[in-house]
């Protein structure tokens, strides 16, 4: 029923539900600059580097910001979708969100970045406008972790403060062991086997890593991220020793959990393996860490000890099955809303 409101009132939105998809985030360009001001807004995240702040933000800002934007933006720069003037991972988001508005026709979908943009607080503010009074925020991130999922929550509770007419909000917690998103990464798998002539020998499951004191301190993500690989190998019906959990993209001087992806592929190249396929779990989209530190360094490690082929098998990116799977958690923490 349309509501007919006084002169000099302001226009009041329809009333909608709103999902909110975020992401790590990409910097605007491979510039100096551009890398720069994200990778300033990364490493000042309380939840990445904890450190004091009275001695790591002079660390970061004369040494480290110094140097590293050179560095990271050439990585960039490599992988770069020229095309679309954006990072690889935008691009992949963009699609992720499209796909998941024409499959929640019901909703309205939109994404944001933790760090970069679109930011979180500007795609709240937008949704609001529209007319959201509802707001159902997804992390995609499988596997929780404090330096990913709640940080990112953080965000958008922050962006939820600054509203006058703040609406409703709920997050979806981690969906490591959803079976969706399980039957998802099993079929990108079984696909990438399929079509491989030489069949690899082990298949180098590589999480991102974090420090051994957060596991000590309470943080599952270790856990969580050994249960996806040996629900994924249930899933494939493979035999224990087919897979193997490692993690990359270490940082810094302490020691993160182990063993290490770029390690674990030599040593596995010494040993004799010469064929092997990596695949990603927790990352929901290819970005910087898979396209060039995977591809690249860890490639490179590999076949440097000995190893001969070397496939790395695609994030779930905007698979149908994945899209399948995100869309089936969203609706079972939509309920009630619609």
């Amino acid at each position: 029923m349309s509501q007919t409101l006084p002169p000099g009132h302001p226009a009041i939105p329809p009333k909608r539900v709103g999902v909110l998809i975020a992401n790590l985030g990409t910097p605007d360009g491979y510039d100096y600059w551009n890398m720069r001001r994200y990778l300033s807004e990364f490493l000042s995240d309380r939840r990445v580097i904890d450190y004091p702040r009275w001695k790591w933000q002079p660390l970061l800002q004369t040494v480290i910001l110094a140097k590293r934007p050179f560095t990271s933006g050439a990585n960039y720069k490599s992988i770069w979708n020229n095309e679309a003037g954006e990072s690889p991972l935008m691009t992949i988001t963009k699609a992720q969100t499209a796909a998941l508005a024409a499959e929640l026709p019901e909703v309205m979908v939109d994404f944001c970045m933790r760090y970069g943009n679109p930011s979180t607080e500007s795609r709240v503010k937008a949704m609001i406008e529209a007319g959201c009074d509802r707001i159902l925020f997804l992390p995609l991130y499988p596997q929780y972790a404090g330096a990913t999922t709640a940080t990112a929550n953080d965000s958008f509770f922050r962006a939820l403060q600054g509203a006058f007419r703040a609406p409703a909000a709920r997050t979806v917690a981690e969906y490591f062991e959803h079976p969706a998103y399980i039957a998802a990464l099993a079929d990108s798998v079984r696909e990438a086997w399929d079509a491989m002539d030489t069949k690899p020998e082990v298949l180098v499951a590589s999480y991102h890593g974090m420090p051994k004191r957060y596991l000590m301190q309470g943080d599952p993500y270790h856990c969580q991220c050994q249960k996806t690989t040996r629900l994924l190998r249930e899933s494939l019906g493979w035999e224990k020793d087919a897979i193997h959990t490692t993690f990359q993209s270490v940082f810094g001087p302490e020691e993160w959990l182990k063993p290490y992806t770029v390690e674990h592929v030599a040593e596995l190249a010494r040993q004799g393996r010469k064929n092997i396929a990596v695949v990603a779990p927790a990352f929901s989209a290819d970005c910087i860490e898979t396209l060039e530190e995977i591809e690249g360094e860890i490639r490179e490690a590999f076949v440097h000890a000995g190893g001969e082929t070397f496939t790395y098998i695609p994030c779930l990116n905007d698979r149908p099955a994945h899209i399948a799977a995100l869309a089936a958690i969203i609706h079972e923490n939509l309920a009630g809303w619609i």
